[in-house]
């Protein structure tokens, strides 16, 4: 099958204090219809630059490179029309923080039914009844009811939802889904998510999932992308990255997890700071946090290549490396592959 979205070569440079800097740099994947790709990594790790920059949402002045094309057709060339057709009808976006993209004195059904009746020319009457619907398939059954409310009537977990039922208004092909539960308690991000897998079933669409939540982008993503200063070090399908990293900062976000069936004196830490792509050394930009790296790893930035079935990784030491990552940090290999 074709994908749907291709990501090629991507990077982005932003005016800072009067200069150009990178913060993203050489992204690349592709995604079909239907499947889940997730992006995790430490605040300021490029992932949601990377899909800002898929939705053509960058700042003023923002300079990028690369290729995306969405079904064929090049994003960064869209202009007009075809580019207002493309975030409104065939990508949505759902936001982290939902309170921050609703406007406070505007009615519920003011947001859910504006893409319908701008877009698709839906007379309001019958948006409306589809914003109903659409709240019911999100799991809120009095919806003629909250249509009248205003945001700050509503809980996170119910506002959340209301901004998934926008994100579906228009049936899209592409959601891309920037932390849409971090907000939210464990209970209610369990549903959301719930909701979110039913629906992509049920509509066939592709999802961007960012999280820094990795049991969450196992149980959801088939394949997961992790990202370091504004750019990828491992993708793998979700299964095997889980008891098989391949990169050391991988594994490190895997080992600072807690886990409620395992005691630890301590729960471990990647020593250092996260760093930002124009802030990084020569040479492999984890290499001041990675116990593995040698000076061959800070003379220069190794390639990002194929070393298996699907697996991709930027490291040097790969080969030596795998299957040592998660045990050599006293992990017994029952742990590693549970």
């Amino acid at each position: 099958m074709s994908a749907l979205l291709e990501v090629d070569g991507l990077s982005v440079e932003l005016p800072v204090a009067g200069e150009y800097r990178t913060v993203l740099q050489d992204v690349s994947f592709s995604l079909e219809g239907g499947k889940t790709l997730g992006l995790v990594g430490e605040s300021g790790s490029g992932k949601s630059m990377t899909v800002r920059s898929i939705a053509r949402l960058l700042p003023p002045g923002a300079r990028t490179s690369g290729r995306i094309m969405f079904d064929g057709a090049s994003v960064l060339d869209l202009r007009g029309d075809a580019l207002r057709k493309f975030r409104s009808r065939d990508v949505s976006m759902i936001f982290q923080d939902p309170r921050a993209h609703t406007n406070p004195v505007r009615r519920i059904g003011d947001f859910l039914t504006e893409a319908m009746r701008v877009n698709g020319r839906v007379p309001r009457r019958e948006a409306e009844r589809r914003a109903v619907d659409l709240l019911a398939e999100v799991g809120i059954h009095d919806g003629e009811r909250r249509l009248r409310q205003y945001p700050h009537e509503l809980s996170g977990g119910l506002l959340q939802r209301v901004m998934i039922a926008a994100s579906l208004a228009v049936r899209p092909r592409l959601v891309l889904a920037d932390e849409p539960t971090t907000a939210l308690d464990v209970t209610t991000q369990s549903e959301v998510m719930a909701i979110l897998a039913r629906l992509q079933r049920e509509y066939g669409m592709a999802m961007l999932f960012i999280t820094h939540d990795l049991e969450l982008a196992a149980a959801v993503c088939d394949e997961t992308v992790v990202m370091y200063a504004g750019a990828m070090v491992e993708h793998q399908p979700s299964s095997r990255l889980h008891t098989d990293p391949l990169h050391p900062y991988s594994a490190a976000l895997m080992q600072a997890r807690p886990e409620i069936d395992r005691r630890v004196p301590r729960l471990p830490a990647i020593p250092g700071h996260p760093t930002s792509a124009f802030e990084t050394p020569e040479g492999c930009a984890f290499a001041p946090r990675c116990r593995f790296a040698e000076n061959a790893c800070r003379a220069a930035l190794p390639a990002f290549e194929r070393v298996g079935d699907g697996e991709f990784t930027r490291c040097r030491r790969t080969d030596e490396l795998r299957g040592r990552l998660l045990v050599s940090a006293g992990m017994s290999h029952e742990e590693v592959g549970r």
